[in-house]
């Protein structure tokens, strides 16, 4: 047998093993059954899929490091195509074993009540702190006590001021010259007289002598050593910052009063419940040293920063305190009645899986039939949640086992993905013989009849 003939035979055997294993692995999947002579189809696993990770996915049969075998994941455990990716079809045994339970997307009416606590606090706007307009020495504390009421009006102090005593004599003398001057016949000097003593008197007032001390330096005609010092309101002496005898200047507090009819409550809450909140809404309070009162007030300011170490907002409540129940410093169970109502599809709150980056729910699209779908959230109150985009008013959303059922719809959506990939091309259905590296000798003048022999090693006869 010469060479020829032997590289002949050679090439034929390859080209029949190598055919032969090509039909075989596209026809693998096709088997006859011996009864009725039935054809049937094979499943064919898509991949393998780790039993304890379902991310770690294999092409081949494998084991995991426990040498559990990896689980096959068929075509028809996919969803279909007219489906959206990752609807989950699971058997009604199994709906009932998971325990999966379901809610309406209904349209309600969101209200919502604000739990606080807050702390009692003095009015801002009826506290006063009484400074001297001049310096001199403290005659007599009349109020020498914190914690004091005081009526408007009241004395709460005598002070003696070289400046004051100077400015009853000067208009003392604006009152003689204007008795002189009054029938004076020339207009001007009679003007002149009437101006000084104006100008006099406003001086006094303008260093707060008051107006009962005037008139008595009017009537009299003889100066005061010592002037008073009123209260401007009726409230509480909170602090005294002078005593008897001592001297004092118009940087010296010498009272802080505050005024108690009407007092603030300061409040805070998070972030997440501002939504709810604005001007105006009514506020119970109650006490816990006064126990079944109820206060009644409202919101009067929102403060425009946040708290950065406790990420809440300063709120300010304002109550009427007419029977000085109210102290300062009290604290104080708030609940606010948020006045603002929305009208709005809500789900359970339970039914939104939250990843973090992504909201989601699974709604149902038949017995046993649930598919994954992205929503936009609003507010929340009571339980439920206000959904803006992803859910209609009239669907059914799962509210129990969706970690489940998100696990086996991304397994689903995994496999529908894969299987697309690994769809052939219309051009070219059958992938292409790749015979890279075969060894054919013998092969001289052969015409292979366009035979694609890119990377064979073709050598002469004979050649080693």
């Amino acid at each position: 047998m010469n060479k020829n003939t032997i590289g002949i035979a050679v090439l034929a055997l390859t080209l029949g093993l190598g055919g032969g294993y090509w039909f075989s692995s596209q026809n693998k999947s096709v088997t006859l059954e011996s009864q009725g002579g039935k054809v049937t189809t094979e499943r064919k696993p898509l991949f393998y899929r780790n039993p304890m990770n379902p991310s770690v996915t294999s092409p081949v049969p494998a084991k995991d490091n426990m040498g559990m075998d990896y689980i096959p994941v068929f075509a028809d455990n996919a969803a279909s195509s007219n489906e959206p990716a990752g609807t989950v079809t699971i058997d009604p045994v199994t709906v009932q074993n998971i325990g999966v339970r379901t809610a309406l997307a209904e349209r309600k009416t969101l209200t919502r009540e604000v739990q606080s606590v807050g702390r009692v606090d003095y009015d801002e706007k009826l506290i006063t702190r009484l400074h001297p307009k001049t310096e001199g020495w403290i005659g007599k504390l009349r109020v020498d006590e914190t914690g004091e009421p005081v009526k408007k009006d009241q004395i709460l102090l005598s002070i003696y001021s070289p400046q004051l005593v100077s400015t009853q004599e000067e208009y003392l003398l604006a009152l003689n010259n204007m008795q002189t001057l009054k029938n004076s016949p020339f207009p001007d000097i009679r003007r002149g007289a009437k101006n000084l003593l104006r100008s006099t008197r406003e001086r006094l007032e303008l260093l707060d002598v008051p107006e009962h001390q005037i008139r008595k330096l009017e009537r009299t005609r003889k100066v005061m050593k010592f002037l008073h010092i009123h209260s401007p309101f009726d409230g509480i002496v909170v602090n005294i910052g002078a005593r008897d005898g001592q001297f004092v200047t118009p940087q010296t507090e010498l009272y802080m009063i505050a005024d108690l009819s009407n007092v603030w409550t300061y409040v805070d809450v998070y972030e997440y419940e501002l939504p709810w909140i604005k001007l105006g809404d009514e506020v119970d309070m109650r006490l816990a040293s006064l126990p079944g009162e109820k206060f009644s007030g409202k919101i009067t300011y929102i403060y425009p920063y946040l708290n950065a170490k406790t990420r809440t907002i300063k709120i300010r409540l304002e109550f009427k305190n007419p029977d000085m129940k109210l102290k300062p410093n009290m604290f104080a169970d708030v609940t606010i009645h948020a006045s603002k109502q929305i009208n709005a599809i809500v789900i359970p709150s339970e039914a939104v899986l939250r990843t973090g980056t992504r909201n989601a729910v699974f709604v149902v699209r038949g017995p046993g039939k649930y598919e994954p779908r992205d929503v936009k959230l609003g507010i929340s109150s009571d339980g439920l949640v206000q959904i803006l985009e992803g859910v209609k008013a009239g669907e059914e959303v799962v509210t129990s086992a969706q970690f489940l059922i998100d696990s086996e719809s991304k397994l689903r959506e995994a496999a529908a993905k894969m299987m697309e990939a690994k769809k052939p091309t219309p051009a070219d259905p059958r992938p292409a013989m790749d015979m890279e590296g075969m060894d054919m000798k013998g092969m001289d003048g052969m015409d292979m009849g366009g035979m694609d022999m890119k990377g064979m090693n073709m050598k002469k006869g004979g050649e080693k």
